[in-house]
């Protein structure tokens, strides 16, 4: 097993809190994570247990030998009520380790939110540096530091592979269509069961197609409007579905960026798919060939990127926030990331060359700005080329 990023992270919430949720898609790894703490282990994927703990809650706590990883909570949400009660007579810290697929604390059947005795995390799929094993090398840490050192080598290879396989841990041990197979079980059996679980969704054909028509649409502005229209649907139920999707950890919306520079600003959110081997098996590509021939493969680095970026900055420790930015007059970054009082603006290009003229909509920003800005272009090359102290390209390579 690959060691998690998030491992030192939950040693020290579960030494803090009686209570820790782990949240995270199927198949990320959060089973075997708890695994590795917890001999006690009950999932509520098991109906006769998930009744039990519904119809007898109480009982069903008394009983349990602590402590324990209770997994797929959210198809039980009615427990944290009485979870709640156990704790206040007998708080324990480490006692619990809930997971879920889908964030019980949003269900509309939850309650209770456990606030002062439950800490909540996140593990996301594999970052490419996990997959390398070095679970500790943190990319924002990096570019905070000004530390943009990278060996000598060429990258793009080994980048067409990450983005390719994406970040679910079953899939490295994959290959040709055992891969393909997984990817469109996946699919199948917990994008759209988990989905079905969470809503009442009386028509799954609109949901599968959305989820498709979704994945061309994964790097650009949401435009709820032109998606209904394409899929056949009311706007209110493109809401409803985009809800299910980000609520199972399958895609993100991210916000935009406002800052008092003299502009108006783009409020619509950018939509990411939150894995690019499910983002690209959607799109039926499955080689280097087919993803650099396909119209979607500039939205497929960028994804790649913002998949990468999320897991570093939710592992960072750090008080930060990714956005977009656009404006009305066209000038557009990719992403702005803020961390405590620093900005580090970040446009992502496809090409295996960089220059000034990439940096433009940034320096824009930068002469606007009053803070520290560090500009960074990722691209699909081998060397880090600086432009100036504040302005600096980097190959995709950094994240590997």
């Amino acid at each position: 097993m690959k060691k998690r990023t998030l491992e030192s992270t939950l040693h020290i919430a579960l030494n803090t809190f009686p209570v820790v949720l782990l949240n995270g898609a199927r198949q990320v790894g959060k089973s075997t994570l708890a695994l590795e703490h917890f001999k006690n282990y009950l999932t509520f994927d098991d109906g006769e247990l998930r009744l039990y703990a519904k119809e007898n809650p109480k009982g069903f706590l008394k009983n349990l030998e602590l402590p324990i990883c209770l997994d797929e909570i959210q198809k039980v949400p009615t427990l944290l009520e009485y979870l709640k009660m156990h704790i206040d007579a007998h708080r324990v810290n480490g006692d619990f380790l809930l997971t879920g697929s889908s964030n019980v604390l949003d269900h509309k059947e939850s309650k209770e939110t456990l606030a002062g005795r439950l800490c909540e995390l996140r593990l996301h799929p594999l970052s490419s540096k996990e997959k390398n094993n070095k679970p500790d090398e943190n990319v924002i840490e990096k570019l905070l530091n000004r530390d943009f050192k990278l060996p000598k080598k060429e990258y793009s290879n080994e980048v067409y592979q990450h983005v390719l396989d994406g970040g679910y841990p079953e899939i490295l041990a994959l290959e040709g269509l055992a891969k393909e197979l997984w990817f469109k079980s996946y699919i199948a059996t917990y994008i759209e069961r988990d989905a079905r679980d969470l809503a009442d969704i009386r028509d799954l054909d609109s949901f599968i197609k959305f989820v498709h028509v979704l994945a061309s649409r994964s790097g650009t502005i949401l435009n709820k409007s032109s998606l209904s229209n394409d899929i056949g649907i009311k706007d209110i139920t493109t809401e409803n579905y985009l809800s299910i999707i980000s609520r199972i950890y399958q895609a993100t919306l991210l916000k935009p960026y406002f800052v008092n520079i003299g502009k108006q600003f783009v409020k619509s959110p950018k939509v990411f798919f939150n894995d690019t081997g499910v983002l690209c098996s959607l799109l039926r590509i499955n080689s280097k060939e087919q993803l650099l021939s396909s119209p979607y493969s500039g939205q497929v680095f960028e994804t790649y990127i913002f998949c990468e970026l999320q897991k570093h900055l939710s592992y960072l420790q750090k008080l930060s926030e990714m956005f977009h930015y656009r404006t009305n007059d066209k000038k557009e970054i990719d992403f702005i990331i803020e961390v405590e009082n620093e900005l580090i603006a970040i446009e992502v290009k496809q090409s295996s060359s960089v220059k000034k003229e990439d940096f433009k909509h940034i320096i824009d920003l930068q002469n606007r700005y009053e803070k520290k800005c560090l500009g960074v272009v990722f691209y699909n090359g081998d060397m880090v080329v600086a432009f100036s102290d504040d302005l600096v390209g980097i190959p995709f390579g950094v994240f590997l």
